[in-house]
């Protein structure tokens, strides 16, 4: 390997792919960077890192970088049920957390635009954004990430008595947001199979689906509807959640399951769909939610829960295409 090779090998770690492979002419060292969505900071400061590696090469006398901006494609995963009620904006909020956790630059869109809740849940009420070249800014949730949601545009409580077209077009506004350097989205789905999920599947194309249930058979039945509304548009399945699996007595310790045992399981083998995991129906989980602390934030055996379904979609998204 010649010394240039291994400064192209370094560079690429470095850039997180973001630069070519370097050429060398007459002791000049050229090659192009991507600079789409890095703040100023950022830019000048991989520029001046860039520089100096290539000047450490032999035979380098001088660096010239052509800065391009290519946006790289988001990618969005949605995460579906067919019915309210089943914890899928909780499951949402700390799937973004477990990813952003292990390391992917993740935002998190509320599509709910009825009922939005991901504001409360990633303890971001009191922000609103701002636009910039008639795109949005996402605000800061939990732990850094960047969201956008319906409650951060309207005032608390107010309802919006809004027809298809105005909402398709609202959840376009949070979904073509300026998100920088993001690439990857969770997008929370209202429950249901109406225009919000059509318009996700036609206009944005997600990358995968992830179906929230709990183990009850009413639950399961219309999950099953969510699965068939993104199989038949072509959405691959990445898998399906059982929440509220088991209570634990905080007195004796026993479990129960108010909700049944098992039926998500059972139902993502009957569909062929990978089965990505148990949350349990704790009363730490409510608490924390309702507090804007995402539990998958902390440590515990609630935050393991959602950090091992996240490192399943993690695995599902380094699948090739």
């Amino acid at each position: 390997m010649t010394d240039l090779d291994d400064f192209a090998a370094r560079l690429k770690t470095l850039t997180d792919g973001r630069a070519s492979t370097p050429r060398l002419r007459d002791g000049v060292m050229m090659l192009s960077l991507d600079v789409g969505g890095l703040g100023p900071d950022q830019r000048d400061g991989l520029i001046a890192a860039i520089r100096e590696g290539g000047l450490t090469v032999p035979g380098v006398s001088d660096v010239r970088i052509a800065m391009t901006a290519e946006r790289r494609p988001l990618r969005i995963l949605v995460v579906a049920s067919g019915k309210g009620g089943v914890g899928k904006s909780t499951l949402s909020a700390n799937l973004a957390i477990a990813l952003h956790r292990l390391g992917l630059k993740v935002g998190l869109v509320d599509a709910d635009i009825y009922g939005p809740s991901q504001a409360r849940l990633m303890g971001s009420e009191d922000q609103k954004p701002v636009a910039r070249d008639k795109k949005l800014i996402p605000v800061t949730g939990a732990m850094g990430v960047p969201m956008l949601s319906m409650a951060h545009l309207v005032e608390p409580g107010k309802a919006l008595a809004w027809r298809g077209p105005m909402v398709s077009g609202a959840l376009g506004q949070l979904i073509d947001a300026d998100w920088g350097d993001t690439d990857l989205l969770i997008v929370d789905l209202p429950p249901g199979t109406g225009d919000i999920q059509l318009s996700m599947v036609q206009k944005h194309k997600p990358a995968g689906a992830v179906i929230v249930s709990t183990p009850q058979d009413l639950a399961l039945i219309d999950a099953t509807r969510a699965v068939s509304l993104f199989a038949q548009a072509g959405v691959p399945m990445v898998g399906l959640v059982e929440n509220m699996a088991g209570y634990a007595c905080p007195h004796c310790g026993e479990i129960s399951d108010p909700f049944g045992q098992g039926g998500a399981e059972r139902e993502a083998a009957a569909l062929s769909m990978p089965f990505l995991g148990r949350v349990p129906l704790a009363i730490d989980i409510r608490r924390q939610s309702d507090a804007g602390d995402p539990p998958a934030a902390g440590e515990g055996p609630h935050a393991d829960a959602f950090r091992a379904i996240g490192q399943k979609v993690a695995a599902w998204l380094d699948q090739p295409a």
